[in-house]
């Protein structure tokens, strides 16, 4: 079984110094055609700066709200989530584990919100944030035939949904997926979807835009690289999703929430990286 505490053997981009990286999402481009070099695969460059745009090696976990692992703790003396490298977060799951929600039917390793200089930014109804951040998924990490989210965005007190998500998913003929849905929308519809295998074990960029609402809308992109340049992998956007912030707020997750009673061969150890956050508010 493989250890999901081992580095993977990848060379990382150091963030030196990331206000230059900042600036660099600042420029309004051009809605890129699929295949081609876009700035915002998603629509254009925000023009203001992110609100949102932690430094692993400074911000540590307090880039975020919180961390959702091993909430039983059974497995005390493992490392869950921590910073790698110094540029990315590193998200660990074992096959073994079980969170508390559920019957012992599933397995987290998740954090959760977004926290700049110890304010927690909320998506509130009326809202339209673009979101992106990279990401690596190793061989390990497999699509499975029951749920498994990459990414959530939840409401927070009373909790509910998942609304959009990311998710890999094991069809019936075996191909595994990479599935942006609109979960909380009736027919929890697909925004974009592609073949998970060409995107393992190398770095690729993932853009959220999302309108919260009960009558919402997302827009999602995936680019494989994490140049600017880099072409874009799958796209799509939805209308009249359900994404509510209610009386609360939504905020984003982001690690392994799976289902367990998949195939025990796709419930094994493995891990997801993460870096290159940036969240900026456009209304």
């Amino acid at each position: 079984m493989t250890d999901p505490t081992r580095r993977p053997t990848i060379m990382s981009r150091r963030t030196v110094i990331r206000s230059l990286a900042v600036s660099s999402i600042a420029a309004p481009a051009a809605l890129a055609a699929l295949g081609e070099a876009p700035a915002w695969a998603t629509g254009s460059r925000p023009a203001a700066t992110p609100l949102w745009h932690p430094v692993p090696a400074v911000d540590k976990l307090n880039a975020f709200e919180g961390v959702e692992a091993d909430r039983g703790h059974r497995h005390p003396n493992r490392t869950y989530v921590l910073v790698e490298d110094a540029d990315h977060y590193r998200l660990n799951i074992w096959h073994d584990d079980l969170d508390t929600t559920g019957n012992n039917d599933r397995q987290r390793t998740e954090v959760k919100g977004m926290v700049q200089n110890g304010t927690a930014f909320k998506m509130l109804n009326g809202q339209t944030w673009q979101i992106e951040y990279a990401m690596y998924m190793p061989s390990t990490l497999h699509g499975t035939s029951r749920f498994t989210h990459i990414f959530q965005t939840k409401t927070v007190d009373p909790d509910a949904g998942p609304w959009c998500t990311l998710d890999l998913t094991r069809g019936s003929g075996g191909t595994e997926m990479i599935n942006a849905r609109a979960y909380g929308t009736p027919g929890a519809p697909d925004i974009a979807a592609g073949r998970l295998a060409p995107l393992r074990d190398k770095w690729v960029t993932v853009q959220w835009t999302l309108t919260i609402g009960q009558r919402g809308a997302a827009t999602f992109a995936l680019l494989d690289g994490t140049d600017p340049s880099s072409p874009v992998y799958m796209k799509g956007s939805e209308k009249n999703v359900v994404i509510p912030a209610n009386t609360s707020y939504v905020r984003p997750k982001w690690g392994i929430y799976r289902s367990i009673e998949s195939a025990p061969s796709d419930i094994i150890d493995t891990y997801i990286l993460f870096k290159n956050y940036t969240a900026t508010r456009l209304s």
